[in-house]
């Protein structure tokens, strides 16, 4: 959990040697108690750090359930949230982290000090906050791997440069020379699925007194769970006489983890006796699947529905031998009644028959409509190598690092409509991916001053290489096929095109996309006096794609006497929108205020972007401020206070779904687009608005003995508040041509971007011990909330009560090897309030509840140590 070090004064060179003894005596949350995320210097701890650190060790991940590095790091961070995703595109597969209120993109990323690329998947669906953010991966990583995670809660573009806003994750991977574990942890939730199992291993190898290899592997697997109820209008249709309706029609839950394998590496080798070289990296291979919205059989148009012959809707049918060729296919009218006992629908759903032969409609395939699957194999690796030493007194770290991020869709029990009864029912649409190049030179050197203590300079150069591909899907999946256009006789028969659901990416919209830039930082700390710390911190950046940015930090920390300090900073920092933002081109289907409709995204360089007011992207750019309270009355007692204020200009993000005009969509056709006669909306990335978040972070630990038991206990409190202080306005051709400017955020998206997150986050956890046996209790908190029920912007506003769950784990050392953890998520079961527009797409309660929605979750957990 949180802690402090004994040891504050211990410098950064004394890290390169391998951690063989560390004391066993320094606390259950104390594996390596200072940080080397925020400063240059003599690595920090919690208390004398001048900006706001967490630092979390091994076991500060103890009494979980998830093997998820990303669940772990939201229980014990409370100004860290993450959402389940049930239905929401990529986003489902790779979840957006919010630190301090912002998005996913705004944190930045590091392993052993080293940024780390960002992932693939841009979240198109990102539940407000992260709407079009392009984050990091968390989950990716090996929680078996980790030594301690380091958590910067500050803003630091200026020491680390673009994306750190909200702050800095810093991972630490384990170094141990010898020794290692196994655990394997099984479980399910109370309502009988969810089913899962864990696997870890962990060994160290030593190689001589300077030289060691750390090696862990991870395997997971998850079941799928369900929270819903039946669908309105498939019950409805049900009733009607289709005994073919599934029930649940969508399913709402946690994805089906079909694998996920990890691994990690950590090594240093000893060149001489002041020169070490190191290299560390990862490997991530996860699949995994869920759902997508129901396709109701006689609602879906391009599918089921053709709305184009007369206003009222008929039944879409497959005319084989051509439209007013040989044998015509009937006009069957729908109504709410069951099409299936239509004496007209079963003369062409009769394949014994001429006229059955000749005519098609998807109904006699999926007589109770289809839910498409959609899911994904992610891949991950990166890899450093570096050479750090000591010339001189100079410190010196020479590294090149490489990352790749890359996904491949899946979308199954779906069809391209267009193909009408040669259409497969399995596709894959595609794939993007994301690779990242560093080089990094960082120097520093404590100087001997008339000052109190020693000024520490640091200074260093960093090249960086983005190239986001975008990999088109199997012509299946994107084809028109003839029932789509036929080019012969010049008639369209109304069939959508593509992967329903999930389109693929066309070779039009393939390709790749490569940016590189150059920064030059330097970073000094200083004592004025024995008491008064000052930092100063400045960076440039020049992007070969819109030029160059320049960003300072001030800091310092104020010993008021032995027990109290105060602390603060003030930055400017920025986020440089990413290759994949302004090249992507997707298709998604998305809930709006009129029901299931196609949305594109597309670049803001785009002729219908143009059109709808979009320029070129330019970066996002923020003041932090932040001011706190630092109490220590001693290494078992201290508390720590912190307000901070992020105040974000030119946000990035996708705009609210802009309705296409038919002269937009004849623009699209134009372009290669043929499937854009079925596109209802667009978007487009753009600098969209400015914000302004604040919020307090309140930390507590205390340590004490009560009789034999010995008890550790650890508060945290985050509140956050959001507001959007300025939205651009787009120009808006009304029907008399007249063009008028009004915001294309809607204001429940705006509300998502203020409320979504719960304003108050708070949990407290206590660890007791008292010979073999630790029990550890943690409550957690989460205030009120805010959903717009799909992001559909359709007046289903939803508001939640605060939510407060308990965790619990009770462990028994049975030797000096085994160790046994009998546990549960939300023992007491504790759920969301139920969704009020549950009928209208079957979440029985609100997706984005911060705790989740599938309630509780007991597992059990066996552990082996060896020497």
């Amino acid at each position: 959990m949180l802690s402090v070090t004994t040891n504050p004064s211990r410098r950064a060179d004394d890290l390169d040697e391998p951690n063989e003894s560390e004391n066993p005596d320094e606390g259950a949350y104390g594996l390596e108690r200072i940080a080397v995320v925020g400063t240059r210097n003599a690595p920090r701890s919690v208390t004398d750090s001048s900006v706001p650190l967490d630092i979390v060790s091994e076991n500060g991940f103890a009494a979980q359930e998830s093997g998820d590095v990303l669940n772990m790091l939201s229980v014990v961070v409370p100004s860290l949230n993450v959402n389940d995703q049930p239905i929401n595109d990529a986003t489902s597969l790779v979840r957006p982290a919010n630190l301090r209120g912002m998005a996913s993109d705004h944190t930045l990323l590091l392993i052993n000090g080293k940024r780390r690329h960002r992932s693939a998947v841009i979240t198109f669906l990102g539940g407000g906050l992260s709407d079009g953010a392009q984050g990091p991966d968390i989950s990716v990583l090996p929680g078996a791997a980790m030594k301690q995670v380091e958590v910067l809660r500050d803003g630091a573009a200026a020491q680390y440069g673009s994306d750190a806003i909200a702050g800095v994750i810093n991972f630490v991977l384990k170094d141990e020379a010898q020794g290692g574990s196994f655990k394997i942890k099984a479980g399910e939730y109370y309502e009988g699925d969810g089913q899962s199992v864990q696997l870890q291993a962990n060994k160290g190898f030593k190689i001589d007194d300077r030289s060691f290899i750390n090696l862990t592997a991870e395997y997971r697997e998850q079941q799928a769970t369900s929270r819903s109820v039946q669908r309105a209008d498939a019950q409805s249709l049900f009733e009607s006489g289709n005994k073919f309706v599934p029930n649940p029609a969508q399913t709402w839950g946690a994805l089906d983890v079909e694998y996920d394998f990890k691994s990690a590496f950590n090594a240093q080798f000893s060149l001489n006796n002041t020169t070490n070289a190191y290299i560390f990296g990862n490997t991530a291979l996860r699949k995994i699947q869920g759902g997508f919205y129901y396709r109701h059989p006689q609602k879906r148009e391009g599918v089921f529905v053709d709305t184009t012959i007369t206003q009222s809707p008929t039944l879409l049918i497959a005319d084989l031998d051509g439209v007013n060729e040989g044998i015509q296919c009937p006009q069957i009218s729908l109504s709410d009644g069951n099409l299936l006992e239509q004496a007209d629908y079963q003369s062409i759903a009769d394949n014994d028959t001429k006229l059955g032969q000749n005519c098609f409609a998807f109904n006699e395939w999926f007589p109770g409509g289809f839910t498409p699957q959609f899911g994904g194999t992610i891949k991950d690796a990166s890899t450093f190598f570096g050479v750090k030493g000591t010339l001189q007194n100079w410190q010196w770290d020479a590294s090149v690092g490489v990352g790749y991020s890359g996904i491949d869709y899946r979308i199954e029990n779906s069809v391209n409509p267009s193909f009408g009864p040669d259409s497969p029912t399995a596709f894959r649409p595609g794939g993007v991916s994301q690779i990242e190049r560093t080089v990094n030179l960082d120097i520093s050197r404590s100087i001997e001053t008339e000052l109190a203590e020693t000024v520490n300079v640091a200074f260093g150069l960093e090249w960086r290489s983005e190239s986001y591909h975008q990999h088109a899907g199997d012509e299946a999946s994107w084809q028109a096929g003839p029932f789509a256009f036929n080019p012969s006789s010049g008639i369209s028969q109304g069939f959508s095109i593509g992967s329903n659901g999930f389109p693929g990416y066309q070779p039009v919209s393939s390709g790749h996309w490569t940016r590189h830039n150059w920064a030059m930082y330097t970073d000094t700390e200083l004592f004025i006096t024995d008491v008064w710390e000052l930092g100063i911190a400045s960076r440039i950046e020049n992007f070969s794609d819109f030029g160059s940015t320049f960003d300072g930090k001030i800091s310092s920390r104020l010993e008021i006497n032995d027990f109290f300090a105060i602390r603060g900073s003030a930055s400017t920092g920025f986020k440089a929108p990413t290759v994949g933002q302004s090249n992507v081109i997707n298709v998604t289907t998305a809930y709006s205020a009129n029901g299931l409709e196609d949305q594109a995204t597309l670049p803001p360089t785009n002729a219908i972007s143009l059109q709808a007011g979009a320029t070129p992207l330019t970066p996002e750019e923020s003041v932090n401020t932040s001011i706190g309270l630092v109490a220590m009355y001693d290494e078992q007692l201290y508390v720590t206070l912190d307000y901070f204020n992020i105040r974000l200009h030119d946000r990035i993000s996708t705009t609210s779904a802009i309705t296409l005009t038919q002269a937009d969509i004849d623009t699209l056709f134009i372009q290669g687009y043929p499937e854009a006669e079925r596109y209802q909306s667009v978007k487009f990335f753009t600098n969209d608005f400015d914000t302004n978040t604040q919020g307090v972070d309140l930390v507590l630990h205390y340590e004490f003995n009560f009789d034999e038991i010995n008890n550790q206990m650890i508060l945290a409190y985050n509140w956050t508040d959001t507001k959007v202080e300025r939205v651009n306005r787009y120009p808006h051709r009304l029907k008399s041509d007249r063009i008028v400017y009004k915001p294309n955020l809607t204001d429940a998206r705006i509300r998502m971007l203020e409320d979504n997150l719960p304003a108050h986050r708070a949990n407290i956890t206590l660890l007791q011990s008292v010979e073999n046996w630790a029990v550890t209790w943690r409550v957690n908190y989460y205030g009120s909330f805010y959903e717009d029920h799909l992001d559909a912007s359709a007046g289903m506003d939803i508001f939640l009560s605060p939510i407060i769950t308990l965790d619990a784990e009770l462990g028994w050392q049975i030797n000096d090897h085994l160790h046994a953890a009998l546990g549960a998520k939300n023992v007491l079961d504790g759920r969301p309030d139920e969704n009020p527009f549950q009928g209208e797409v079957g979440a029985l309660y609100p997706p984005t509840s911060p705790n989740g929605i599938s309630g509780g979750f007991y597992y059990l957990q066996l552990s082996y140590l060896f020497n």
